[in-house]
């Protein structure tokens, strides 16, 4: 069986993955260099943690995650993973840690809640001021993104049924027939066509524009002051919704950078276009680290990142098969890269054995166990 993959983010590269290791033809498609840096998935880190808000069935997807990443990691011969633990702080209102609490204790995985009063023992650098409510878990972590992608993409090279197309602009799908058209003008054909093309999808397939939406968003490299970056570089990664603008911050673990972010959407932009941001821009979120951040005004900005999300409404991934030979795969929102690895593997492993496509795309969304138990 030969599958093409049109995309060489996380996705596209893990379902090679996938399907290579099983035997499978691959042929890839990505129209810029591999790795892209303008792909959602090139950049430095990103985060892996149970707790969901509400949503169960991502919460139980984790372990399935972690099993995934534990088998790329063999076939990698390299762990590009380090362990953080997962600190959830709530306040002014929001309830994200309470609800995430609550889902992971029905599904057997609970959070500890730590009392306010001894998060600055715990925590010295935190200011928690606005602090409502702070929970604990130990697991969860960075994945160190750009790290994987460039090693997925040197095993894959490896591999004598795979081959990789670099700077090969795709302009034209059909997932009917199961043939692409490149903008050279050249058709390729297979069994299966499966289009990840992050945010650039809608532009493959117009009827998703309105279900998948680019979104400009920006993050925030940070160089701390000398006596700060030990203390931060085994620090946990932070999930705070305790200011009108909740922010992530993911720590300089193994000598990478320390980033901050949000999870507001912009829902706007272009992915093509220059790829520029201003400290006013991310004014809102400067502030929420002043007042959560001790010593924050030494802080230093180091680099204003921009990158382009995929988005749905409800948060929820987009991966199902269109038509008679194609497969649309967009684990989006912002949520996507933790579950790159058995996004892949699941996904080829359907293509392969003929699984239930509604089942998967269920799966996909994170709707299996997603309700009370």
């Amino acid at each position: 069986m030969k599958t093409i993959i049109v995309g060489g983010g996380i996705m596209g590269l893990s379902t090679a993955w996938g399907l290579a290791r099983d035997g499978h033809e691959v042929e890839l498609f990505e129209q810029g260099p591999l790795p892209n840096p303008l792909a959602s998935s090139v950049d430095q880190h990103r985060l892996i943690r149970h707790p969901y808000g509400d949503h169960a069935g991502y919460a139980r997807m984790i372990d399935e995650a972690f099993v995934a990443w534990d088998l790329l990691w063999g076939d990698l011969g390299q762990r590009l993973y380090a362990s953080t633990g997962t600190l959830a702080l709530t306040g002014n209102g929001a309830n994200w840690a309470e609800r995430s609490a609550a889902v992971l204790a029905r599904i057997g995985k609970p959070m500890t809640e730590i009392a306010v009063d001894d998060l600055p023992r715990r925590f010295p650098l935190l200011d928690t001021t606005g602090v409502e409510h702070a929970y604990w878990m130990e697991t969860g972590g960075v994945l160190f993104a750009q790290d994987i992608v460039g090693a997925l993409v040197r095993h894959l090279r490896t591999r004598p049924n795979v081959r990789l197309h670099t700077d090969t602009p795709v302009r034209d799908v059909d997932l009917e027939h199961g043939s692409v058209t490149t903008a050279a003008g050249g058709k390729h054909t297979a069994d299966v066509v499966v289009v990840a093309a992050g945010a650039w999808l809608p532009r493959l397939l117009p009827a998703l524009s309105g279900r998948v939406v680019p979104s400009r968003q920006v993050v925030i490299y940070f160089d701390l002051p000398a006596e700060q970056r030990a203390a931060w570089a085994t620090g946990p990664m932070i999930i705070d919704k305790t200011g009108d603008v909740g922010l992530y911050l993911v720590p300089p673990a193994e000598g990478r950078g320390m980033k901050i972010g949000d999870h507001e959407f912009s829902r706007r932009g272009d992915p093509d276009a220059a790829r520029e941001a201003s400290e006013e821009e991310m004014r809102p979120l400067l502030d929420r680290c002043r007042s959560l951040l001790k010593g924050f005004e030494h802080w230093r900005i180091e680099q204003l990142k921009v990158c382009f999300y995929s988005v749905t409404d409800d948060e929820r991934f987009v991966v199902e098969k269109h038509g008679a030979r194609g497969w649309v795969m967009s684990p989006c929102s912002g949520h996507g890269f933790k579950f790159g690895a058995v996004m892949g593997l699941e996904l080829a492993r359907t293509i392969a054995d003929g699984r239930d496509a509604a089942a998967h795309a269920k799966w996909a969304a994170g709707l299996v166990g997603d309700g009370p138990t």
